[in-house]
């Protein structure tokens, strides 16, 4: 008759717990991982899109401001703090029209009576410069014209497709950037979304 050592089944139960923790601890760590990447993702992704918005912000305030202008001259370089000319790789040496730059926090534009919603929006600004459409070789110191039919008024337009009468149209480029920090924090580090319009001016 055979007597069998429990000792020895003890030990092993023992490690094979062990192993079991361990491999559940691998897991559960590879788990929390994957869910803190995905989470960090979607935030990413979610402060892009509100840079976006907020560059979109900058180009439909300066086409409002161009509107106000009688007068669209050629400047210096603008006094930019995060709207780098360096962002746009078909601008050289920028010059901005009336060396006028606008930056602003979006809470400055939009009203809400939502605490959160507020304290959200102050958070993200824009900037934006404006230029004579550049030339092939970046530069913005001539402005290009063109004859435009159907023409009528002052309007800011994408095309020189106008209503009536015949007139001589400037192209302008906006170049707007959203920041994901205030219009005073927005530095290296952080977020920036740049966008460029072409618009024509009625002379």
């Amino acid at each position: 008759m055979k007597i069998r050592n429990r000792n020895s089944e003890k030990g092993f139960a023992l490690a094979l717990a062990l192993m079991m923790l361990l491999v559940m601890s691998i897991m559960g760590a590879t788990l929390m991982s994957i869910v803190s990447n995905d989470h960090k993702s979607n935030g990413l992704k979610d402060t892009s899109q509100q840079t976006f918005y907020a560059a979109e912000t900058g180009i439909k305030e300066a086409k409002r401001w161009m509107l106000a202008q009688s007068n669209l001259t050629l400047g210096n370089a603008p006094n930019v703090k995060f709207c780098e000319p360096g962002l746009f790789p078909s601008l050289g040496s920028a010059k901005a029209i009336n060396n006028y730059v606008e930056r602003k926090n979006l809470d400055e534009l939009i009203n809400t009576s939502n605490k959160k919603e507020l304290d959200r929006l102050k958070d993200y600004s824009y900037e934006y410069f404006i230029t004579y459409t550049p030339a092939a070789d970046g530069s913005t110191t001539t402005p290009k014209t063109k004859t435009a039919s159907g023409v009528s008024g002052g309007d800011i337009s994408e095309s020189s497709s106008y209503k009536s009468g015949t007139s001589e149209a400037t192209y302008f480029t906006i170049y707007s950037c959203g920041c994901d920090a205030s219009k005073n924090q927005c530095q290296t580090g952080n977020i920036v979304t740049a966008l460029e319009s072409y618009v024509s001016k009625v002379n």
